[in-house]
């Protein structure tokens, strides 16, 4: 499912890389000093010519730790719902859900990245990648051999996350890019809670 994979990225980069401890403590700024973060997305799925295969739009939420959600409008009306137990993929469309258990789900990728679970510096290799245009540049490489994802960019703005992309095993790139960020607003906790409407499919996935 094309949307799950939360902004796959590889993007071609000017600039030598900078200290690795630079690069850790402005990781480490971000995720400690933010708490809750929202914002509006627009994500491109671009295959191995940078040819655009598919394009969407929605909203996101994030509190740390471990509970975030994700809405894509047209064309394809899906909801993704991490609720700090389990993980709630909804097709609109199909008019079905699929559940399955959170930590087994999200395991090693950017979801978790970004929920904030875990130590980033044991499950990646980071280095800065320095400035292109006003965006800061930092690659994580994961050390597991098995991840889907070859390489994740981050690129920040004055601190704030502006742009996701990662590099698939396919060779395929995905690309989000954040606007209209909010920071540390108090979120209620029923945006995180999911209940299938009436009529619904529930699929529960345990493997």
């Amino acid at each position: 499912m094309a949307s799950f994979r939360l902004g796959l990225l590889l993007l071609t980069l000017a600039g030598q890389p900078l200290c690795f401890a630079d690069a850790t403590d402005r990781l480490e700024r971000f995720f400690a000093g933010v708490a809750t973060f929202e914002a509006d997305f627009s994500q491109v799925i671009l295959d191995e010519n940078l040819i655009a295969l598919e394009e969407s739009a929605g909203h996101l939420w994030l509190t740390r730790p471990g509970r975030f959600r994700w809405d894509y409008g047209d064309p394809l009306e899906q909801s993704i719902i991490a609720d700090g137990k389990q993980l709630w993929v909804y097709d609109v469309t199909l008019e079905q859900v699929t559940v399955r258990d959170q930590q087994a789900a999200l395991g090693n990728t950017p979801a978790e990245l970004l929920a904030g679970e875990g130590d980033f510096t044991d499950s990646y290799q980071i280095e800065d990648l320095g400035k292109q245009g006003s965006l800061e540049w930092i690659s994580l490489t994961p050390r597991a051999t098995n991840s889907q994802f070859s390489h994740i960019h981050l690129g920040f703005e004055s601190g704030a996350l502006k742009l996701i992309q990662m590099l698939d095993t396919l060779e395929q790139v995905t690309r989000v890019r954040l606007e209209n960020a909010v920071e540390n607003r108090p979120l209620p906790d029923d945006v995180f809670l999911f209940k299938p409407p009436p009529g619904v499919d529930v699929i529960t996935d345990s493997g």
